[in-house]
């Protein structure tokens, strides 16, 4: 005998329904989106092993003028604007807002393997520290202001590349076609092409500092990703949103 109860849908399940994508579409994304980002380890490893022994490439030179003479009254505001959100404490309201809000919309391990993508702002510090790269010099390139830290990776570039990139994937991964789910995605990219450009452009990194942050955000993204898919089907398997427990009806 077959009995059903008739509950009104909760407004959780409802968002459910209504944007989250099916289980087998969610995971086909997600393995392909995580197949490429392995390939930075080696690319990143060689570039930090340099970057200890040269202040900078000849490259970096060529990229930081051509970026800097761009200088104009729109793109000036642009480019302190996008550099500011990265720095403290404004960075750390941005990178904890979007960790709220998928915690309160019922994403709660979303929002948990989010806050690990975001914690690789500790992981730029420690690699700074290792490779001592000093910053660019006023004598080469316009510098807004001088920073006494060491340039490589960038920490900005490193943080919201890795921030951005994982709710990229999710909003990928999560969410059926939509405009919300297209403009989550440009705007997540857009914001990672920025960053690495403002920090140029204000003379704080040079072009190889950029590049590998952009590499070790990657890998970082790669190992939040390895994270999310190992722990979906054994933690908060039960939550409102986006379940990854086996269906099961009532006889």
């Amino acid at each position: 005998m077959v009995r059903t109860v008739a509950n009104q849908a909760s407004p959780l399940k409802k968002l459910d329904a209504a944007v989250i994508a099916a289980r087998p579409t969610r995971r086909y994304r997600a393995a392909a989106f995580q197949a490429y980002v392995f390939f930075a380890l080696v690319g990143f490893v060689v570039l930090a092993v340099v970057a200890r022994t040269v202040p900078y490439f000849s490259i970096d030179l060529t990229v930081s003028r051509v970026v800097q003479s761009l200088h104009g009254p729109v793109l000036d505001p642009v480019m302190f604007a996008i550099s500011w959100i990265g720095f403290w404490p404004q960075s750390l309201v941005i990178g904890l807002l979007p960790i709220v809000l998928l915690f309160a919309t019922g994403l709660r391990w979303e929002a948990v393997v989010t806050l690990f993508a975001a914690s690789s702002a500790g992981v730029a510090t420690l690699v700074k520290l290792a490779v001592q790269r000093p910053r660019p010099s006023i004598d080469l390139v316009d510098v807004i202001r001088e920073l006494s830290t060491s340039t490589f990776p960038s920490g900005h570039v490193l943080t919201f590349t890795s921030l951005c990139g994982f709710l990229a994937f999710l909003a990928y991964t999560l969410l059926k076609p939509s405009r919300s789910r297209t403009g989550l995605l440009i705007t997540c990219s857009v914001l990672i092409v920025l960053m690495g450009l403002s920090r140029i452009y204000q003379g704080h990194h040079w072009f190889s500092d950029v590049m590998g942050a952009y590499l070790l955000a990657t890998l970082w993204l790669a190992i939040s990703i390895w994270a999310y898919r190992w722990g979906k089907p054994r933690f908060f398997v039960h939550q409102p949103v986006a379940p990854d427990a086996p269906e099961t009806g009532t006889t």
